[in-house]
């Protein structure tokens, strides 16, 4: 016989004790305390989950064909600002798949994070260096930063006649390519130098 935390006599052990010892923490490539909360049981998964891969590739696609279509927005965002009948003409298709592939991305970003925060995501490569770890990690935080404020000042400026917000959309914009050839960079590094299978991830 035995007494546990609880105060109970049990001929085993508590368990209560037995669900403490097996909630311990998990370590986890994060970059934020916001995406670790509801991690604890699936933080150490292998692989990302078929919903993350589909948006992961989804998300791609859409920035292809935002980059495409970002000089028909140009022109269409400089006709308004002159104003007269350039600004008062419809918008051409470009620009029009570019406001809306903007919605799509803005969409499916905040869907990837609840994602994150839910189903979690795979821990560092073993064997990884903290400092591949930590530039990872910023690397991502980053960029879902950018999938974000993209959109929103982009839409702002859009909807809204935001001139100014216009000028920042623009300069997020280069930062975002900027971000994703760091990020196939360094999935390339990792799949033909490091040779860690890391793409297998999100295959």
């Amino acid at each position: 016989m035995s007494t546990c935390s609880c105060g109970i006599l049990a001929a085993r052990p508590c368990r209560m004790q037995d669900a403490r010892r097996k909630r311990a923490p998990v370590p986890f490539n994060t970059w934020g305390a916001f995406f670790n909360r509801g991690l604890s049981m699936s933080a150490a998964v292998e692989r990302y989950s078929r919903a993350q891969v589909v948006l992961h590739w989804t998300t791609l696609a859409l920035l292809l064909v935002s980059f495409i279509s970002h000089e028909g927005m140009k022109d269409a965002w400089r006709a308004w600002r002159q104003g007269g009948e350039a600004a008062s003409a419809a918008p051409g298709l470009g620009s029009q798949v570019h406001v809306w592939v903007g919605v799509a991305v803005l969409a499916l970003t905040l869907v990837r994070l609840g994602l994150r925060v839910t189903q979690g995501a795979p821990r560092p490569v073993e064997g990884q260096s903290p400092l591949l770890t930590v530039a990872a990690s910023i690397l991502h935080g980053l960029l879902y930063l950018v999938l974000l404020a993209i959109p929103a000042t982009g839409l702002a400026a859009w909807f809204g006649g935001i001139t100014d917000l216009g000028e920042v959309h623009e300069v997020l914009f280069n930062i975002a390519l900027l971000l994703v050839a760091g990020h196939i960079g360094a999935a390339l590094f990792h799949q033909f130098v490091l040779k860690d299978r890391l793409l297998a991830r999100m295959r």
